[in-house]
């Protein structure tokens, strides 16, 4: 695997986390699902284990230690943008029925920092610390500083297969500082998304605004 902070360990050990938190890995799976050897892989899960920021579930297998909550919810206190967009986030769900969510720029990806999903079956689900390309998706381009004259950005199939969206800047200072965004399912969000809801994003964004 590649090096991000150049402390070896420190990398394998995030890239672990971030690996289970994804989804439940049995130890027989962890040189496969992190590119790590077997004896590395396993003695750092257990050293995780054992701080309490990796669990093993019924059968064994590896999932999110209750340690993180208390560390999650830390970063959020740290971090009162996405405390202060859940309500516009809750409304623009409830305007729109569809998934939103609160990105934020972190280097070449966004960072999803607060989200709410759709009460649909078929929804988008973007869960809370996801990290997705810059250069593509409404949200990022609103992050690389593209916005339309009507204030919003729409995109169809960018990022994903069946999946449209519509997204807004949200600006402290005149700074954009994240994008607000609804995503789902191009049968329901249509191929012109911006015509559906960009008027409720641009509406949430400067809610959000507002409570900053």
């Amino acid at each position: 695997m590649d090096t991000v902070s150049g402390i070896g360990v420190l990398d394998k050990v995030v890239h672990i986390l971030d690996v289970v938190a994804s989804g439940r890995v049995r130890a027989s799976e962890l040189p496969e699902r992190t590119g790590i050897s077997r004896a590395t892989a396993h003695r750092l899960a257990v050293g995780l284990e054992a701080h309490g920021l990796l669990r093993r579930d019924s059968d064994g297998a590896f999932v999110p230690g209750l340690g993180l909550i208390g560390l999650g919810r830390a970063a959020a206190d740290a971090f009162p943008l996405a405390a202060a967009a859940a309500p516009s986030l809750e409304a623009l769900r409830d305007r729109t029925g569809e998934s939103a969510q609160l990105y934020v720029a972190d280097g070449d990806e966004r960072l999803c920092v607060a989200a709410v999903d759709s009460a649909e079956e078929l929804r988008t689900i973007i869960r809370v610390g996801a990290r997705l390309p810059l250069a593509v998706g409404s949200a990022g381009r609103v992050l690389s500083g593209e916005v339309g004259r009507d204030g919003w950005v729409a995109s169809v199939g960018e990022r994903a297969p069946g999946v449209a969206s519509v997204s807004a800047p949200v600006r402290r200072d005149s700074v954009v500082v994240a994008a607000v965004s609804v995503s789902g399912p191009v049968e329901r969000v249509t191929r012109r998304p911006g015509l559906a809801f960009g008027g409720d994003v641009v509406l949430a964004a400067s809610s959000i605004e507002a409570a900053l």
